[in-house]
């Protein structure tokens, strides 16, 4: 038997109206309220997700884009997305016992999903799918990976600020992530690993990717190619604060480093736009030749 439900037309066109949207939202916020708020001060204190803030507004700006796709379709309200919100509260049960802070903050993405599920069904899913998938980017990564992923990427940057500083005629000995040079000696920690930046860029490649471009392969061409990038990026940003430390030390820390930091990110955004402008030449070059 088919877990959609089968209602009549009138009751099927209020499914999901705006006072069933209001009072699922209710009952979330009232669920997951203490969660919500925890996230946002995170995004407040942690450097790593200062694009927290901009995920649920961009995620809901694109679903409000899409209202004219569901605007002729019926509501056919599945059971599954029940069964995935019971899921996601038992998750979030889990989570409280143990306290652990991811799978309560991904419990509440996907009673999202199975909201939208119950009441729209797999049509409306899979309309508004993309700005679903968008609110797991405002969730931090569970410790244990960041941990197992930062280390290598600060080793990773050191290597190449040492290369980069050695061909610039700069004395310089590394000694894992610490690069001893003449005037100061520099530690590449967890905050200059180049994870903010790949977090933050990863997510504008997928925005950026869906209102630029409509192939798919291009798309996820564009998400991998944020990896290499933001690693070159924070290794020129450890390459010039080496330089800078080697002239001025007082500028290798404070205000001066956090506005570079910025500069370098927004550096990395031109490459992948300029990477997407060049795929797309080559392609159309290819196109032609073939034609």
């Amino acid at each position: 038997m088919s877990p959609a439900l089968t209602a009549p037309s009138r009751n099927a066109s209020g499914a999901f109206s705006w006072g069933t949207i209001a009072w699922v939202s209710a009952l979330l916020a009232a669920c997951y309220g203490p969660i919500l708020t925890a996230l946002v001060r995170n995004w407040n204190s942690d450097g790593d997700m200062g694009h927290g803030f901009f995920v649920p507004v961009i995620a809901a700006y694109i679903a409000w884009q899409k209202r004219d796709q569901i605007a002729g379709k019926m509501p056919r309200p599945n059971w599954w997305g029940l069964a995935i919100m019971l899921w996601a509260g038992f998750q979030l049960y889990i989570a409280t016992l143990g306290a652990e802070l991811f799978l309560a903050r991904t419990s509440f993405v996907f009673s999202i999903i199975g909201a939208v599920l119950l009441l729209g069904g797999t049509e409306y899913l899979r309309i508004f799918a993309f700005p679903l998938f968008l609110l797991f980017f405002m969730v931090p990564i569970p410790a244990i990976i960041y941990n197992q992923v930062t280390f290598p990427l600060q080793i990773i940057a050191s290597k190449a600020a040492e290369n980069a500083i050695t061909l610039l005629q700069i004395p310089v000995i590394r000694e894992g992530n610490i690069l001893e040079l003449a005037q100061q000696k520099l530690n590449v920690v967890e905050a200059c690993s180049g994870i903010r930046s790949l977090l933050t860029l990863t997510f504008m490649s997928l925005v950026y990717g869906y209102w630029s471009e409509k192939r798919g392969w291009v798309r996820v061409l564009l998400f991998l190619s944020t990896i290499p990038i933001a690693i070159v990026a924070n290794a020129g940003r450890v390459t010039l604060t080496g330089v800078v430390a080697q002239f001025k030390p007082d500028l290798a820390e404070g205000l001066f480093h956090e506005a570079q930091g910025w500069v370098i990110f927004m550096v990395a955004l031109a490459i992948m736009i300029a990477f997407h402008q060049l795929v797309d030449r080559g392609f159309n070059l290819v196109q032609r030749r073939h034609a």
